[in-house]
């Protein structure tokens, strides 16, 4: 099988992206529906779609909390009317849609010369109304190929402090990149030292305010009106609860969508064949991914991550380019923390870049495991449009800045079919901290957030510790005297008594 002049037909290219949203408040659209949808948006965007949907035989779906068919992707399949024999699910994490993407890719490159279909979405919003499933999709038996890993993510002395969730883990970033120097600190080779709480909070919302502007000009995001601006994100109001400090809602993933995303991935030769028109191919240029050290009581700083490092240094090396050279950026965007590392360690420039095509997770639309799949898409439609050199990047993580991906995609052929580069060797050689389980005495405050409850009282606190020797533990309070005693202070540097049982007071 051939490709066009000067395409290599082993090359993987998208040649279909497609989204669906719901975005009435008042009612709400099953995940099964939605994802439907969005596959067949992304068929008929491939401008054949009749020819691809008969070459259609591995069907992928990232997992999806809020449909409970056994095998949605068969399902899937079936609702097309694909004659799909393969399907793919993932187990739960961020990085799943470049996991599948990177695992169709390598396929490809190896000879796999069929069509396949990666989608992923949720119907958080249905969930909470009793509409999980769709009666018009019937469920569709299957085992499909489980990609990913279900180890526990936290370390049992991190789960005995409290410590078990997104919004415990995240904040804890947040106060450690401050305490190192905020984002400038990040990026000096010296750290300038801690910065108040209140000039970080507001560099924070000047981030999130550019997010908020990108988001409202996405037709499936999930603003409402006119963009929030800076301090509207960071004070804290009805509409705008604290959850974790410094994090009110608006600085967290908007997890409450109906929202779906589908791509469509074959080799160039397999396009070509189908009659798939030039312009609608994006190239699939470089894949790589590793896990930072799994426990982040065990990794060395709480706001670096090798993994990222040297996941971005070797897809821009495969493709020959720097971040500068990027016309496009999608770094994932949970939270403000996990942009801030993932900037600092790709070499992306956040005062002078905004690294989202979307929007990100809290004003696109944080749907779970699937987010990734739209910023694909609209990294493919800005490909498209764009220059025939334009290169794009996007980020992917799992957990606690713990799994991550990172993808290339590209409007002219790369100089090789894809590779995928596997840096979990390098990852594992950089230094790991001791974790101190089960230590009683006293430890000093490394890094700390205060969690509150839904009526904007502090509810809990938990600190990050080191010990004289450099080991860390992990401690969490609800002693009410403890947290407010946190909440209303900044204790980074305070001395704290830990009690052994992963408990601390000041």
């Amino acid at each position: 099988m051939t490709g066009p002049a000067g395409v290599d037909p082993a090359a993987a290219v998208l040649i279909g992206v497609g989204q669906a949203a719901h975005r009435d408040r008042a009612t709400a659209t099953p995940a099964a529906v939605l994802i439907r949808t969005a596959a067949h948006r992304a068929l008929d965007d491939t401008g054949a779609a009749e020819a691809v949907r008969a070459r259609l035989r591995t069907v992928g779906v990232a997992h999806c909390l809020s449909w409970s068919a056994t095998d949605p992707a068969a399902t899937l399949a079936a609702a097309l009317g694909a004659p799909a024999g393969r399907t793919l699910s993932t187990h739960p994490g961020g990085t799943a849609p470049l996991d599948l993407l990177h695992h169709t890719a390598a396929a490809i490159r190896a000879g796999d010369d069929q069509v396949t279909l990666l989608a992923g979405g949720e119907g958080i919003r249905a969930l909470r109304a009793g509409l999980a499933d769709d009666p018009d999709t019937p469920d569709v038996p299957g085992a499909p190929q489980v990609l990913g890993t279900d180890r526990a993510p936290s370390h049992p002395a991190e789960e005995r402090a409290g410590l078990y969730q997104p919004l415990n883990y995240y904040p804890l970033f947040e106060n450690a990149i401050r305490a190192a120097g905020g984002w400038p600190g990040l990026r000096a080779a010296d750290a300038p030292g801690v910065v108040p709480v209140a000039e970080h909070t507001r560099w924070l919302g000047d981030l999130w305010a550019r997010f908020a502007q990108v988001g409202a000009a996405n037709p499936y995001g999930c603003v409402d009106g006119d963009p929030p601006d800076a301090d509207r994100i960071t004070t804290p109001g009805p509409a705008n609860r604290p959850v974790a400090h410094p994090y009110p809602k608006l600085l967290t993933a908007n997890i409450a969508v109906d929202q779906a995303a589908a791509v469509l991935v074959c080799s160039a030769g397999t396009a070509a064949a189908l009659g798939v028109p030039r312009d609608r191919w994006v190239f699939v240029a470089a894949g790589a991914g590793a896990t930072d050290h799994w426990h982040v009581g065990e990794r060395a700083h709480l706001h670096r991550s090798p993994a990222i490092a040297a996941a971005g240094r070797a897809v821009l090396a495969t493709v020959g380019r720097g971040v500068d050279d990027l016309a496009h950026l999608d770094l994932y965007s949970c939270f403000p923390s996990a942009v801030q590392v993932a900037a600092a360690e790709l070499g992306v420039d956040l005062d002078r870049r905004t690294p989202t095509v979307t929007g990100g997770l809290t004003f696109a639309g944080g749907p779970a495991s699937s987010y990734t799949f739209h910023a694909l898409a609209e990294l493919a439609g800005r490909l498209r449009a764009g220059a025939p050199g334009d290169a794009a990047l996007a980020t992917a993580v799992g957990w606690f800045l713990t799994k991550h991906a990172v993808t290339v995609l590209t409007a002219a052929p790369p100089r090789t079919p894809f590779r995928y580069a596997d840096v979990q060797a390098e990852v594992d050689a950089t230094p790991r901290r001791r974790l101190a389980d089960g230590h009683r005495g006293e430890a000093t405050v490394e890094s700390w957030t205060a969690t509150y409850d839904r009526d904007g009282g502090p509810s809990a606190a938990y600190a990050s510790c080191l010990l004289p020797d450099g080991a860390r533990a992990i401690a969490g309070s609800t002693d009410p005297d403890t947290v407010t005693a946190v909440a209303q202070a900044d204790p980074i540097g305070a001395r704290v008594r830990l009690d052994g049982d992963g408990a601390f007071t000041i």
